[in-house]
């Protein structure tokens, strides 16, 4: 497998050109990832305390799944049940989805791997910084992780021709307190500005991104509705969070989406549109930016949206559009780059949803997939 490395990274460096940069200047996100069904990849986190791995599957054209082989991080998850990381962005991959970065919570760093669909290699290892990393956001050559533990903070990377993580002098920040709950973390597609959810305190922190990586001051925006989550940016950098709504309540879950204004404030363009579910802690956004759908864990089912001009969101249909079986707790999600197929982490059962997306947003059922170790504390899942 080290036959394929890192071709393009070194051909490119030979030129003295960032890989990584030149394509986010000509191949925007979208044109990555049209429609054209292919096979690809889905990629799944143990976070097992002893010895982290990453399970990868080989994905069908028709979208079924079949285990290709086991990766080992080389460093420690945080061991646990259910939903122990209580984040998204523990496996993220890279904008041309070359690069694998995968969260140890456990040793406190971040392994990142070099991809070709269901093959992967360990490149490098790095320190996230701070402790207790959970979540992972890139944009260009620039890579930002979540720390939630200790004094939760954010901590800037270079990733360079030879996906190595480089750290930028002075490129840290601090969140509100400590312990606040880290939960998301985005970074806008014109690279702007880095979001943060703190899911404790319901806190989405918006810091703006100066030329050289580092961070400016903190701006705090207190989200108007209860249990902020996971976040993403639309292509044209709305950013849609997902909220688990009141504790103990019924079908409480809500999705609002925001503009960010040049001074790093939110303006609600839609707020708190039901997901009719429970515990939508997690969602995604297809990636021609038309629907996202959300992970509603504690009724192990999957609301969808439209997503309209200026970012409204729109139920799809009756707003439910996928189902997993009773106990499945489906927790992280992800959608397939030829925007073709939705899959779901479910924790509860050992296995991962499959559904296929339709021209009109709604889902069908392709039923599960996986066999892996029910309530050990999966987290973390990514698809090419």
């Amino acid at each position: 497998m080290q036959r394929f490395g890192r071709p393009l990274i070194l051909s490119l460096s030979i030129l003295g050109i960032s890989a990584f940069s030149l394509l986010a200047q000509t191949a925007p996100f979208s044109s990555l990832s049209q429609k054209a069904k292919g096979r690809g990849a889905v990629f799944v986190m143990t976070n097992d305390a002893k010895r982290n791995e990453v399970i990868v599957y080989d994905r069908a054209t028709n979208g079924y799944l079949t285990e290709a082989g086991r990766y080992d991080t080389e460093g420690r998850g945080s061991g646990g049940v259910i939903d122990p990381l209580e984040a998204q962005g523990a496996l993220t991959l890279s904008q041309d989805r070359s690069v694998l970065f995968a969260v140890n919570a456990g040793s406190g760093n971040i392994s990142v791997f070099s991809v070709r669909r269901a093959d992967l290699v360990l490149v490098s290892k790095t320190p996230s910084g701070g402790s207790q990393p959970v979540a992972v956001t890139q944009l260009g050559n620039l890579v930002y992780v979540l720390n939630s533990g200790g004094a939760g903070s954010v901590v800037g990377f270079r990733l360079d021709l030879g996906a190595q993580l480089r750290p930028i002098k002075n490129a840290n920040a601090f969140l509100t307190a400590n312990v606040t709950g880290g939960a998301s973390i985005a970074l806008s597609p014109d690279g702007r500005f880095l979001l943060v959810t703190e899911r404790l305190a319901d806190n989405i922190d918006a810091f703006r991104v100066n030329s050289d990586g580092t961070l400016g001051p903190i701006v705090v925006n207190a989200n108007l509705a209860p249990g902020a989550f996971s976040l993403a940016f639309t292509p044209d950098g709305k950013a849609i969070v997902s909220e688990t709504g009141v504790a103990g309540a019924s079908n409480a879950s809500a999705l609002s989406s925001y503009t960010v204004g040049n001074d790093g404030k939110l303006t609600p363009v839609t707020q708190s549109v039901p997901a009719l579910g429970n515990a939508n802690c997690w969602n995604v956004i297809t990636p021609d930016g038309k629907y996202i759908y959300t992970s509603n864990a504690g009724s192990d089912s999957i609301s969808g949206f439209a997503i309209g001009k200026g970012g409204s969101l729109t139920p799809i249909g009756s707003t439910i559009v996928g189902n997993n079986p009773a106990g499945s707790t489906n927790l992280d999600i992800a959608i397939s780059a030829d925007g073709s197929y939705v899959y779901t982490l479910n924790a509860g059962t050992g296995t991962i949803g499959m559904f296929r997306i339709e021209d009109d947003g709604t889902l069908t059922s392709l039923g599960q997939s996986g066999e892996f170790a029910k309530a050990s504390g999966f987290n973390g899942i990514a698809a090419i």
